[in-house]
């Protein structure tokens, strides 16, 4: 890049021009003067071979009515005269033969001159004209000169006088005449080059100088003064830099401070903002603002303000916003790609007071109205678990005050209902009570190295009754001599394999099949519990470890659950460092997935 900005600057554009003007000039005054040479040595070829002629050697056949009738005669008195000249000379009669020869190719006596000579050159002689023409001889094929002259008289043309000469000398010298030029011109342009650039470098030194300090200038250093050298336009320009130079010193010096302040806020702060002027073109937008609504720089400088926020909410175009308020203010709230926005919206003024656009200030509100929303529903469910138990209870106990205590097996049964229900809500309160403690990192922890497969066997055991009340068969189907340590919590664990093992069979039916297995991989230990029983949507897998979600909710209540225990075991094994994964098909089955770490020692 650096080398294409040289190669193209005003320098060498100046030499260039020089070197084409000086280049073009001597080329044409080149070719001028060796066309003139070519001209002048042609000529003076000509001249020779019409001074022959006028020397009385085409006089002298005049007189003849026939040229074979005189061939001897003729081929003599052309010998004679071949003797004191370099050229060749042949005559040749009306029937294209060759009388006499004065050359060395005497044998050609007699011959036809048809492809050896011109013929085009003696058929115009034979038609009473002086004609010539260029080209190479046939024979030595050597450049030469050819010249015809009629003999006789323009109404009885008896042969013709064909000349020809030998022209490489002229070409040679023509040859040595343009290198001489070239390299005449090569020199030319060397200097021209030099004096070009010394030239040009007087008039772009200070111009490059005035660049490289304006260039600081735009950088933002106007301490740059240029130096003033000549009175001439450059001088001019240089004297106008720095009266430039001071004024923007003294006004961005003013502005500087506040500019920076504003420029710091705008990119720091975490909300977004957009300021739109009143034809809906956007003047400023914050990186937040664009990250917010997903928009870059190619949409706010082509696309109209109501175009972008028309999108997201028809309230913020800014027909919208000036029909609600003319004082164009106001708030509105948005939702944009499971993102909540709240925006507030002003005008601004100039210093005549004047409108001249919107300012609006954009927040993301996402999690606080999730937060709101968690806990309206938090408090909703927790009501709704306790509004249930406790209404039974009143109902009961206001039978039994009304007299229904006078009769014992109606007592006892709804004492019963009484105590069941009482159970509930402490069960509810005591998940509330640890998941609050999870919550805030509060809950007690005893975690040692501790067999898994000890563990598993200790909590089948204790599930195993309720399984044979349904007539259902649990499979173990890992080794139980099989030694896997895994640094935890044994009570912790034991209620997380309670609670999964548990809802295996609230929800599988009567005479159903439960696997439960442990395998190492790894470094992990995975244990897979599979059930065969009513299994699960797939489009409510995903919120299954939400607190109060049930897949089925009259039902899960119905069978004591309170809608925290998945919620509560999930915790826990992320608490261990582990996961846990649930895969299941509505009417087939469900798979619980446990990955815990094995214990390094």
């Amino acid at each position: 890049m650096f080398g294409m900005k040289r190669w193209s600057s005003i320098r060498w554009k100046i030499v260039f021009i020089y070197f084409l003007l000086v280049f073009i000039a001597m080329s044409i005054i080149g070719v001028f003067i060796t066309n003139q040479l070519e001209a002048y040595h042609m000529d003076a070829v000509r001249q020779d071979f019409t001074k022959i002629v006028d020397d009385g050697i085409l006089s002298s056949f005049n007189d003849y009515k026939n040229l074979n009738d005189h061939e001897v005669e003729i081929q003599k008195n052309i010998e004679t005269w071949g003797k004191s000249i370099q050229e060749e000379i042949f005559i040749i009669d009306n029937n294209l033969k060759i009388i006499a020869v004065a050359s060395e190719s005497k044998s050609l006596i007699d011959k036809s001159s048809i492809g050896i000579l011109e013929e085009s050159l003696i058929v115009s002689g034979l038609k009473g004209q002086i004609a010539e023409k260029d080209g190479f001889s046939s024979n030595q094929g050597i450049p030469v000169k050819n010249m015809v002259f009629p003999i006789g008289s323009s109404g009885n043309v008896i042969g013709v006088l064909y000349l020809r000469a030998d022209i490489t000398s002229v070409y040679e010298a023509l040859d040595r005449a343009k290198m001489i030029f070239i390299r005449a011109m090569f020199l030319a342009l060397f200097i021209t080059v030099i004096l070009g650039f010394l030239i040009a470098r007087s008039i772009t030194v200070p111009i490059n100088d005035v660049t490289e300090k304006a260039e600081k200038m735009a950088q933002g250093d106007f301490s740059q003064e240029v130096s003033v050298k000549s009175d001439d336009e450059i001088g001019r320009l240089a004297e106008m830099f720095n009266l430039l130079r001071g004024k923007l010193n003294f006004t961005l010096s003013e502005i500087s401070n506040e500019k920076s302040k504003l420029e710091t806020i705008l990119k720091y702060m975490a909300d977004g903002l957009i300021a739109v002027n009143l034809d809906g073109q956007i003047i400023h937008a914050n990186a937040a603002a664009m990250s917010m609504l997903k928009i870059s720089e190619n949409d706010i400088k082509n696309e109209h303000f109501d175009m972008i926020m028309g999108k997201y909410s028809r309230s913020l175009t800014l027909t919208a916003m000036k029909r609600k308020s003319t004082k164009w203010e106001g708030y509105e709230n948005f939702d944009f790609e499971n993102s909540t926005f709240f925006v507030r919206y002003a005008r601004f003024m100039d210093e005549n007071d004047q409108d001249v656009g919107i300012i609006l200030m954009i927040q993301d509100i996402t999690e606080r109205q999730k937060l709101e929303n968690m806990q309206k529903e938090f408090v909703a469910n927790v009501s709704h678990e306790l509004k249930t138990p406790l209404t039974t209870i009143k109902s009961y106990t206001e039978t039994l005050l009304d007299g229904g205590i006078n009769d014992m097996e109606t007592t006892k049964g709804f004492l019963s209902v009484v105590d069941d229900e009482a159970d509930r809500m402490s069960r509810l309160v005591r998940d509330l009570l640890q998941l609050s403690r999870l919550d805030y990192n509060r809950e007690k922890w005893n975690k040692r190295n501790n067999e898994i497969i000890g563990i598993i066997k200790n909590v089948v055991k204790k599930i195993e009754f309720i399984a044979k009340g349904k007539e259902q068969q649990i499979s173990i189907l890992f080794n139980e001599s099989d030694s896997i340590k895994v640094y935890s919590d044994k009570d912790k664990l034991e209620q997380v394999l309670l609670n999964i093992l548990s809802n295996a069979i609230k929800y599988t039916q009567e005479g159903g099949h439960i696997s439960i297995n442990a395998n190492k991989a790894a470094e992990d230990v995975i244990i897979v519990i599979i059930d065969d029983g009513m299994g699960i949507p797939e489009n409510e897998i995903s919120r299954i470890f939400e607190r109060f979600y049930r897949v089925d909710k009259a039902r899960s209540r119905a069978m004591g659950g309170t809608g925290l225990g998945l919620s509560i075991a999930k915790q826990i094994i992320e608490e261990h460092r582990g996961s846990i994964k649930v895969e299941s098909s509505e009417g087939i089955g469900t798979k619980v997935i446990l990955t815990l770490p094995i214990s390094r020692g």
